[in-house]
């Protein structure tokens, strides 16, 4: 029982990694009906954004944990946001009435950029980053141990999925991104400024992604450029598994995917986990091909 629930603990903070990605490809897929392949790639320059921050600060003598974490933080997602705007102004809006094939290959096209635009700036080599959280919380008599930083991962993940489920529910930003995942034709017609929208969503996406990419760097303490790419095949899994265009169905996926990956690394053996993941994600959709939390769409004619 100790075992199990230290595999549900990390499973957790993983899925809730995964989560934050797949709420971005779930976001701009519900408004403008395409997939950003370039989103694994925006989460892993937040990384490297949050890297060079700690290192920058730590220079200018910024000793204080709370304080660099914050401004890590604010970095990462104001780097990222630009990233993701630029993204949507070059790969996306110029073929928005093309044949849904095009904006596709830009976006792989995109994605191959940024991973090799890392790789000249920053080396492929891989880059760590020694300890900023160190602690553990240890419960049932020490059996299970709980990194402060893991913690912190479902706790914040927790958080931005409530805050974001209460802009997009309640706010008149979230009207307008209903208006134009429903018709952005109408929308445009009755005042939304469809653009603003889309590009707005693109950075919402590109600040979660940069969240995700700096719990990943305290997490596990070493990244490099190529950790988007799975990282974002698998939350793009998690969005289609809990229902692309759903936010709780992508936090859900998420969390669906990390536990699988936790508890068969802990009792089957981690060379099978992709494998296991994938498995799972093909029978789920063969018995419902809308996700988990997804539902169909109607067409009225």
């Amino acid at each position: 029982m100790d075992y199990f629930i230290q595999q549900l603990i990390n499973g957790l903070s993983l899925g809730a990694i995964y989560g934050l990605i797949a709420i971005g490809y779930t976001m701009v897929y519900g408004i403008i009906g395409m997939i950003n392949f370039a989103h694994g790639e925006i989460y892993m320059i937040g990384s490297f954004v949050a890297l060079i921050t700690f290192l920058a600060i730590g220079a200018l003598g910024i000793t204080w944990v709370p304080l660099a974490l914050l401004i890590m933080l604010l970095a990462s997602m104001l780097f990222t946001s630009v990233y993701g705007w630029t993204v949507e102004r070059i790969a996306y809006r110029p073929l928005r009435s093309s044949p849904r094939l095009a904006p596709l290959i830009s976006a792989i096209g995109m994605s191959i950029f940024l991973q090799n635009y890392i790789q000249i700036l920053q080396g492929a080599r891989s880059k760590p980053l020694q300890p900023i959280l160190p602690g553990n919380l240890t419960l049932m008599d020490g059996a299970v141990s709980v990194s402060y930083v893991r913690l912190a991962t479902i706790i914040i993940t927790l958080v931005l999925m409530i805050g974001f489920t209460t802009l997009i529910n309640r706010t008149s930003l979230g009207r307008a991104q209903r208006a134009c995942e429903q018709d952005k034709k109408m929308a445009g017609l009755l005042g939304v400024n469809v653009d603003r929208v889309i590009s707005l969503t693109f950075v919402m996406g590109a600040a979660l992604a940069a969240v995700a990419g700096m719990m990943v760097l305290l997490i596990y303490g070493v990244i490099d450029f190529y950790i988007g790419f799975l990282a974002g095949v698998k939350s793009f899994t998690a969005a289609v598994l809990g229902g692309v265009g759903s936010l709780p169905g992508a936090m859900l996926g998420g969390v669906v995917i990390g536990l699988i990956e936790a508890f068969w690394s802990g009792y089957v053996g981690s060379e099978w986990k992709d494998v296991a993941t994938f498995s799972i994600l093909v029978l789920v959709l063969i018995f419902r091909p809308t996700g988990l939390l997804g539902r169909p769409e109607i067409e009225k004619v």
